[in-house]
């Protein structure tokens, strides 16, 4: 028997096995055929998340390996068989992806601070925003510090100012001077954690810190550049909506419109993140859908309802090019970040699909939007906000062209409850959506929203049908001044939100914590996700089976019984009781994070009461192992070599030199190689683990 199509040719069935093997396999790549595009970003993935993984950085030499591999494997595939081809396709993709990695990696090179630095500083403000400590914070380009050369200096610089600003507005495109501390961007609180490190160098950010100093103005607002005059821009239009929406709302409004969150309470951001509506702050694929889908639906039923102009134009693809148009003006007035960005590219896959008479939202047109993504930006492969966004669609695109297909679904859409559709595609899509991104909610946040589902059922539809409406018709009608009633429809709905955002996080249980995981772990898990979704037969049941190997190894992950801080000052143990720390105050990034990826609740002050530390000197056991703790400078060496003798770990974070003595040792040398460390209790003793083990020694933290 002979199969054809697309130059396939099926094996003959015979009775050898082999023979019958090799035909299921044939016959397996044969149903498969139509999805082979689909796995193209997965395979970049593979090799983005391979450079990421590795604890050293390519060399010439390895980088001109993979290359030539490659380019054997592409002459490889004119020899094959068609059915066999994309098979050789498969390590092309992941050595592609690997090889865009190392080269924007090495694109983005910059200068980054090297020693700590105190003194004054002067730069151009290019953005505002707060810190995690809800202080207002400058991002200054050009900068200028005193006595380090131009050739060292960082091209961008962010300092948090923790004094009252007054006399000096912070404007876009101003020069001001400041005196304060920076410092090259720190490493992970702990092994295997966050890398705030690798953010930084992609983000361009060569030093960051801190002033207790009121800024001063150098130079008056000259927004010289385009990307300047648009910030500024983008600044006067955040404070334009806040005068018309008051509060809170008006803050929310701007964020949503400009990106500008600096107006934006903690504990709103709080009540947001607990509810699960926080993606309706971030400018993501939501608010561009909504916004592209409001003006292509509003041009298409425009046009239509003109007779004349209905027969003459093609009020589809009219409504496609506005809404590309507009879609491109909110990418910018919103400040082009990551996420935004990303959703653009999505929005702009499926308008053009629409001008090539292509169906719009379909599985290819997410993968091609994920594939241009990862090419311009492989680092994106790494952040949340990727990951999630792409969860949700695929998640949602899959759902709903498997839901296309059945014939219960085709019978409400026309039959007489026609009307409960939408409700129904509501209840779905939110469901579906809160799924999918859960399990990536719990990995980067430790938490998700028990009561998401509720809360994004009684929001989703104000944010679509109200607020992303009201903001456009404001924009329009501001042009002749009538923008008010607009506004007050848009302050309206987002008190709504902001009233169930407040409600639900504050129901009982609301929050649901979880334990960190490793990387791999939630990589297998997507894997299988991927394969559910994207292989067609029974074969994508193999997909539930990785998917719960992951979720087992997940619930299986044990967290360090000590973490030490990269400059020693504080030390957390685990008791029962939770994880103690031995400071109240400072260092609270480190405490944050640490109690976070614990899955605990607790604020450093309440943890650090779980147990009474002397903070120059103490003594603990870890399972069975003593530990002792030294501040000191200059503390006695004798006392030092008898810790070092009767405790299983010695640590001295202001002593340089290693004491003589059996014990494992964590000193002020090794610290500042390293970095924070994690300290497990294993039947052969104590075992050490530094940051810089894990992320090993890469461009980015050299």
């Amino acid at each position: 028997m002979t199969l054809q199509g697309e130059h396939f040719l099926c094996v003959p069935p015979s009775k050898d096995k082999h023979t019958m093997l090799l035909h299921g396999f044939h016959a397996a790549l044969f149903a498969q055929r139509h999805r082979f595009a689909l796995w193209v970003p997965v395979w970049l993935g593979v090799g983005i998340s391979i450079y990421f993984a590795i604890r050293f950085e390519p060399d010439f030499n390895l980088i001109l390996s993979v290359l030539g591999i490659c380019l054997c494997l592409v002459l490889v595939t004119k020899l094959l068989p068609e059915t066999l081809r994309v098979l050789v396709w498969v390590p092309i993709f992941i050595a592609f992806g690997f090889l865009l990695a190392v080269a924007r990696s090495h694109a983005v090179d910059a200068p980054k601070l090297g020693l700590h630095y105190y003194g004054p500083i002067e730069g151009t403000i290019s953005h505002l925003d707060r810190s995690t400590s809800d202080k207002p914070r400058v991002t200054l380009i050009h900068p200028t510090l005193s006595k380090i050369s131009a050739a060292r200096t960082p091209d961008r610089i962010r300092v948090a100012l923790h004094s009252k600003i007054t006399g000096t507005p912070l404007t876009p495109g101003a020069r001001i001077m400041v005196t304060g501390s920076l410092s090259a961007p720190a490493g992970p609180v702990e092994p295997g954690g966050f890398d705030f490190q690798r953010k930084a160098w992609f983000d361009g950010l060569g030093a960051v810190g801190y002033s207790r100093n009121p800024p001063m103005l150098a130079e008056p607002a000259n927004p010289n550049t385009f990307k300047l005059r648009l910030f500024a821009f983008r600044m006067w239009m955040s404070g334009h909506i806040q005068k018309q929406v008051k509060g809170q709302s008006g803050a929310f409004a701007a964020a949503i419109i400009t990106g500008d969150r600096s107006q934006i309470d903690p504990n709103l951001l709080t009540d947001l993140r607990q509810s699960n509506l926080a993606h309706l702050l971030a400018i993501s694929g939501l608010h561009m859908g909504l916004l592209t889908g409001f003006i292509f639906g509003f041009v298409r039923f425009g046009i239509a309802a003109v007779p004349v102009l209905a027969v003459r134009w093609q009020a589809k693809k009219i409504g496609a090019v506005i809404a590309l148009v507009a879609g491109l003006a909110y990418l910018m007035i919103s400040g082009a970040n990551i996420a935004t960005q990303r959703a653009f590219v999505m929005v702009a896959v499926m308008l053009i699909a629409i001008l090539l008479d292509r169906p719009a939202i379909t599985l290819r047109a997410v993968a091609i939007a994920a594939t241009i993504i990862l090419v311009a930006r492989p680092e994106s492969l790494t952040q949340p906000g990727f990951q999630m966004s792409f969860a949700a669609t695929t998640a949602l695109v899959a759902t709903f062209e498997a839901l296309n297909k059945s014939p219960m679904w085709h019978g409400l859409n026309r039959g007489r409850f026609r009307f409960l559709s939408p409700v129904f595609s509501l209840v779905i899509a939110s469901a579906i959506a809160g799924v999918a991104t859960a399990p990536f909610s719990a990995f980067h946040f430790n938490q998700t929203a028990q009561y998401g589902l509720l809360a994004n059922l009684l929001s989703v539809p104000v944010m679509g049908m109200l607020v992303m409406p009201a903001a456009v018709i404001a924009a329009v009608l501001s042009v002749i001044g009538l923008q008010g009633p607009a506004f007050w429809v848009m302050g309206k709905g987002i008190e709504w939100i902001l009233g169930v955002a407040n409600f639900v996080s504050g129901l009982e249980g609301a929050v649901i914590r979880f334990a960190s995981t490793s990387s791999a772990t939630l990589g297998l898990f997507t894997f299988g996700a991927l394969v559910l979704i994207l292989i067609q037969g029974r074969g994508r049941l193999v997909g539930i089976g990785l998917s719960a190997i992951a979720l087992g190894l997940w619930s299986q992950s044990d967290r360090p019984q000590m973490l030490i801080t990269d400059n020693g000052r504080m030390v957390g143990i685990e008791t029962g009781k939770g994880r103690a720390l031995s400071r109240d105050k400072g260092n609270g990034f480190a405490a944050k994070t640490w109690l976070e990826n614990d899955g605990d609740g607790a604020i450093q002050s309440a943890a650090a009461a779980r147990m009474v530390f002397d903070k120059s000197q103490w003594r603990y056991d870890v399972v069975g192992q003593s530990v002792y703790y030294v501040w000191s400078k200059s503390p006695d060496p004798e006392v030092l070599r008898t810790a070092c003798v009767e405790h299983a770990l010695l640590i001295s974070p202001q002593i340089k030199d290693r004491v003589d003595g059996p014990c494992h040792q964590v000193n002020q040398i090794s610290l500042r190689e390293g970095g924070a460390v994690a300290v497990w209790a294993t039947p052969q003793g104590l075992k050490l683990q530094s940051a810089k083990d894990v992320s090993g020694h890469r461009i980015w933290n050299e």
